[in-house]
């Protein structure tokens, strides 16, 4: 299988010290993979470093082409990103919030194309916020203004997704509507990576990349009982995982 994305001893440093340490990764293709770690892992900052937005040590391939060969208006159209924490301005109309997602294929100054209307609408009616379109950021909720920024993520419609913490203010209906939206995405062969704190929403992916202390400790399948027992580990033993109805969660240990 393919691999989409590729690490090799990538580090990085952030306020002089150091994050990731010589992290060296395979992503298959088409394949949807979680991250999943305690806090400070380096989970988000391994992310970035995937995406490019980090300066760093090492090597990262899209798709067995350096990334630092691909062009920024390329990169624009091969990744959607969803960033933990994104804003935008209060006073933006949703409508263009998502159309921001479609501005690496179009020419400078050039109007929407009808393709572009068509994604837009396409993006805001999986995540039920097409109702919104005329409405601005600063008139919805915290869960409302979550799935506006992922609509514009999936206006991209790129081979690559990175989401981190994609459920931020998700209530549980539309935190099974994204789980929804990925088995979509995994469909028309998109390769999906997302950092999660749910754990039981990350054993629904393909695979696990399992951090802690800015390395990799372990990835592998989600079914694999070493891909559980070492999750648990990282956490101290604090959670379980167990198979309820043929489908691993994560439960506390009390």
């Amino acid at each position: 299988m393919s691999a989409a994305l590729q690490a090799q001893n990538v580090r990085v440093a952030l306020g002089g010290r150091e994050v990731l340490h010589g992290v060296s990764l395979s992503i298959a293709s088409g394949r949807w993979t979680s991250v999943v770690g305690p806090n400070g892992a380096g989970k988000s900052t391994l992310l970035k470093a995937l995406s490019g937005l980090l300066p760093m040590q090492g090597q990262v391939h899209w798709f067995d082409q350096p990334l630092a060969s691909i062009n920024r208006r390329d990169r624009g159209q091969q990744l959607s990103w969803l960033g933990q924490g994104e804003g935008a301005s209060d006073d933006l109309r949703v409508s263009d919030v998502v159309m921001l997602g479609r501005l690496p294929f179009q020419d400078w100054l050039s109007p929407p194309s009808a393709l572009d209307q068509q994604m837009v609408e396409s993006a805001l009616k999986a995540t039920q916020a097409w109702d919104w379109r005329e409405r601005t950021l600063g008139q919805l909720s915290g869960g409302e203004r979550q799935r506006v920024l992922l609509a514009r993520a999936l206006a991209v419609n790129a081979p690559l997704m990175l989401m981190d913490e994609p459920l931020a203010n998700l209530d549980p209906p539309h935190q099974v509507d994204w789980l929804e939206q990925v088995h979509c995405l995994l469909a028309q062969g998109t390769t999906v990576v997302s950092v999660l704190h749910e754990i039981g929403m990350a054993l629904h992916a393909d695979d696990v990349l399992v951090m802690q202390a800015g390395r990799v400790v372990h990835h592998g399948a989600c079914a694999d009982e070493a891909t559980q027992r070492t999750i648990e580990a990282v956490f101290d033993q604090r959670i379980r995982i167990v198979s309820v109805e043929g489908q691993s969660v994560a439960l506390p240990r009390l």
